[in-house]
């Protein structure tokens, strides 16, 4: 059990039969009386944001979460597909739950899913992906108003900004925690 000396931000827990995680939080201690512990809570499974106040000596319960290492296999009607590497069970999540990583996930790359039971609430990419650029405008040398970056496209319909070098049919490499280029990929 946490108690309120434990909140801080990303803290999970379970709150209403439901895990939540703090996403912000703000400690007060008034003249007299007791500590107020102001916390922002972002419900995993929906996704709604609202304010909660605690005061010091209430217990919380722990979040039941477990992370498992998983392969990306495909894309159908109910969502994208992945497989347990230990059990070889499939589960699939919505396009809502994995947001913009989508843009990253190529065929049997690993990943990291965080379960909730037998739901998948999110997802933990590598750190990098390599990508083909599918589409990058032609650079127009003497163009550096835009300080030599252009808008390009890879092969899973993500756009970024590249250097102006980068031209389209090559691999690049992109940061999937900011979503920003990073280098070009030898093949």
């Amino acid at each position: 059990m946490y108690t309120c000396s434990d909140l801080k931000k990303g803290l999970k827990l379970m709150i209403d039969g439901e895990p939540h995680v703090i996403a912000g939080f703000d400690f007060t201690k008034p003249g007299k009386g007791q500590a107020l512990y102001k916390c922002k809570l972002r419900n995993m499974i929906t996704g709604a944001l609202f304010d909660r106040t605690y005061r010091s000596g209430e217990n919380f319960e722990p979040a039941p979460l477990e992370e498992r290492d998983m392969q990306y296999l495909y894309q159908d009607e109910t969502g994208y597909v992945f497989m347990d590497n230990k059990s070889y069970e499939q589960i699939s999540l919505s396009e809502e739950t994995l947001g913009d990583d989508r843009y990253f996930l190529v065929d049997n790359m690993e990943v990291k899913i965080l379960m909730f039971g037998e739901l998948g609430i999110g997802i933990t990419l590598p750190n990098f992906v390599t990508l083909r650029v599918t589409m990058a405008e032609p650079w127009v040398k003497g163009d550096t108003a835009a300080g030599n970056n252009k808008p390009a496209t890879v092969e899973t319909g993500y756009n970024l900004q590249v250097p102006s070098f980068v031209e389209e049919g090559i691999l690049i490499q992109i940061d999937t925690r900011t979503g920003e280029y990073v280098t070009r990929v030898k093949e």
